[in-house]
């Protein structure tokens, strides 16, 4: 009996073997923890949004007073000529 095999006749006999109880209150349980879920994940997204523009501000101050575009300034001055 090959392996495929076996799993269909498990799975047979599962479907055949009498049903267990559902608890009554399934469906609540089940709402209240998706809504647990969604909550979570909202102030998850939330809180890494907020994060992010945190970071994107103190990136952008950094930038203004540091101003990285720039070269540093010369180490010494040019020769004075012709005066």
């Amino acid at each position: 009996m090959s392996r495929h095999e076996e799993k269909e006749d498990e799975v047979r006999r599962l479907l055949e073997s009498p049903h267990p109880q559902v608890p009554a209150d399934l469906a609540a349980r089940a709402v209240a923890r998706g809504t647990r879920l969604l909550h979570r994940d909202r102030a998850v997204r939330r809180a890494l949004w907020a994060l992010l523009v945190v970071g994107v501000l103190v990136f952008v101050v950094w930038a203004a007073v540091a101003e990285p575009w720039h070269g540093p300034p010369a180490e010494t001055t040019p020769p004075l000529e012709g005066w």
